[in-house]
């Protein structure tokens, strides 16, 4: 610069003519990082083995025919599980340590709802025809399930249904405010376009089960529980049965109420009992043995209930009903109670209950009646048995005669649950396919290499190589999760009718939730064990290791040095750290 007291001097930057990737720090590694999915909590609790953290994951990102395909390699009624399944996957999601779980069944029945208002058809992905068929007795949720998950598996499958119409006690058990029939229809369709044949009105009698034995391969028998267990006390033969009640509502009967109606019970039957009565007009009492917080009955229920009018008396139980007559007609019942209390033992999680003492007290009630549990219907016909092998898996048994029976449904699963009823029609599938193609011996073995995480659930798709046959069966836990990463968010709540409004009708309580609420929901997933792209790998490798081609990520080996910051900052827990063998 002229008439600057300082002289110029020229800038040198010094270059290399050579890359970096010359020096591989591959080779100071003691540990590699690896990508290493694992299994998500809710997975692992769902009865039916759902791959949930990737269907919210899919969900979040709006890929909604993808996460619904999904659902339908495991369940195939993704819209009746949305609305009365009790969803114990929500109780094991690791999001309910941070701040809430996520709305599983909402989301659930989101995505169902909008493939059926969108006229989606899932691709079936049937296999080629195989020679064998099969009979099922029973379309309830068991029956069907082993129809659709057998016809996946290219098996030609009939299914023999007492009843005038198919569901069992979908249809007969569940009123229309909690399951639409439309819906259930729609999900019994999705099953026979697949080449299911159902039979109705055509029981599995001893004639029939001699001709199924001659012209079928197997038989799959998926009872259920239709039938009210009787209360064993003097007068108790008074008590109407309430799920013949359910039944009777369903097929249209008119029927109108006035007074008090008392309920024996305090499961989802006595429950539904309670509110189809207070809709036609009665004052619906509950009496329930034990407490009100060992109910059986869902939670959200039994709020429900008590917004609507029905009244619960807790810790009481009826010991003699008595029939009042005037004028040779009968003017309402008289009921005896005797009071209980909490003992100190508990039974089945629940705390056990004993008499207080001599404590009782009477009322009067126009109606009664009892839904303290439920057992196989007498037209139910069981073949012998005797002096044959079989396997007792977790939710049928496949014994073998003749031609193989699996038993199934309520009759053998650990939780009389529509979940559970899925499970066992699922199982039962699988296990018939394993015995055509391998013999009894290696059943147990087979659907053992399918279980989702410790198991019983399992997976279908495990079971046909997809993608899940690599998933770990860790199960990821909430100090697994790096919650840095994590914002607090509420839960979202489905839109329901205001008590008012639902007792003027059977329509539909609760409402689906809307595209972007549901999005957003499905986003506040942990995606426990699952890669979602996030890439923070990627960001803080400092060797830039972590290569992406076609959206899959690997780890480049001659320049990963081992420090496992990768896998430490792995929100979700989808990678691991092991140690190098040299």
């Amino acid at each position: 610069m002229k008439n600057s007291p300082f002289k110029e001097l020229p800038l040198f930057i010094p270059h290399s003519h050579t890359s970096t990737a010359v020096n591989k720090t591959g080779s100071w590694r003691f540990f590699y990082p690896k990508y290493d999915e694992k299994t998500a909590p809710c997975s692992a609790a769902c009865p039916v083995g759902q791959d949930i953290a990737r269907i919210e994951m899919l969900t979040s990102w709006g890929l909604l025919k993808d996460a619904w395909q999904l659902i339908l390699n495991e369940n195939p009624f993704p819209a009746v599980c949305g609305r009365v399944c009790f969803h114990p996957c929500e109780s094991a999601c690791n999001r309910g340590d941070l701040d809430a779980p996520i709305a599983i069944h909402s989301l659930e029945r989101f995505l169902a709802d909008t493939a059926l208002s969108n006229e989606k058809i899932p691709d079936p992905n049937i296999n080629p025809s195989r020679d064998q068929k099969v009979a099922i007795a029973g379309a309830g949720p068991a029956g069907l399930s082993a129809a659709y998950f057998l016809s996946r598996l290219g098996y030609r499958c009939e299914v023999f249904e007492a009843g005038c119409a198919p569901g069992g006690m979908l249809r007969l058990g569940i009123p229309g405010y909690r399951l639409p029939r439309a819906i259930l229809d729609h999900e019994i369709k999705r099953i026979e376009n697949q080449g299911v044949m159902i039979h109705c009105k055509n029981p599995v009698t001893g004639d029939r089960l001699k001709k199924i034995c001659e012209k079928y391969d197997a038989l799959f028998i998926g009872c259920g529980y239709g039938r009210s267990i009787r209360l064993k006390i003097d007068g108790g033969h008074l008590a109407d049965d309430g799920l013949d009640f359910l039944r009777r509502l369903h097929q249209g009967q008119e029927m109108s109420f006035a007074g008090k109606a008392v309920v024996f019970g305090g499961g989802n039957t006595a429950i539904d009992v309670a509110r189809s009565l207070a809709r036609l007009g009665a004052s619906p009492l509950i009496v329930y043995r034990r407490r009100i917080q060992d109910m059986p009955a869902f939670e959200p229920e039994v709020e429900m209930a008590l917004q609507e009018g029905v009244e619960i008396i807790e810790l009481a139980a009826p010991i003699h009903i008595q029939q009042n007559l005037s004028d040779s007609y009968s003017s309402g019942y008289t009921l005896t109670l005797q009071h209980m209390k909490p003992g100190k033992t508990k039974i089945s999680g629940r705390t056990r209950v004993i008499p207080d003492g001599k404590k009782t007290e009477t009322m009067t009630a126009q109606n009664i009646f009892v839904a303290i549990g439920a057992e196989a219907d007498a037209l139910w016909h069981f073949p012998a048995t005797d002096h044959t092998r079989s396997l007792s898996l977790s939710h049928c048994r496949l014994i073998e005669q003749k031609i193989p029976l699996v038993f199934g449904g309520d009759l053998t699963s650990p939780v009389k649950s529509v979940a559970d009823a899925i499970a066992s029609g699922k199982q039962a599938a699988m296990a018939l396919n394993t015995y055509f193609a391998k013999g009894l011996e290696a059943v147990a073995a087979t659907l053992a290499g399918c279980r989702v995480g410790p198991g019983p659930a399992l997976s279908m798709e495990t079971y046909l190589a997809g993608n899940r046959q690599d998933r770990n069966a860790h199960v990821v836990t909430y100090d697994e999760i790096v919650t840095d990463y994590f914002q607090t968010a509420p839960r979202v709540t489905p839109s329901s009718l205001d008590a008012n409004r639902r007792l003027q009708s059977f329509a539909e309580v609760e409402s689906t939730l809307t595209d972007k609420v549901a999005k957003g929901e499905a986003a506040r997933c942990f995606s426990c064990g699952n890669c979602n792209a996030c890439d923070y790998c990627r960001l803080y490798c400092p060797e830039m290791a972590v290569k992406v081609d076609k959206g899959q990520r690997s780890i480049d080996m001659d320049y990963c040095k081992g420090c496992g910051v990768c896998a430490t900052e792995c929100p979700r827990n989808a990678m691991a750290l092991e140690e190098e063998i040299k």
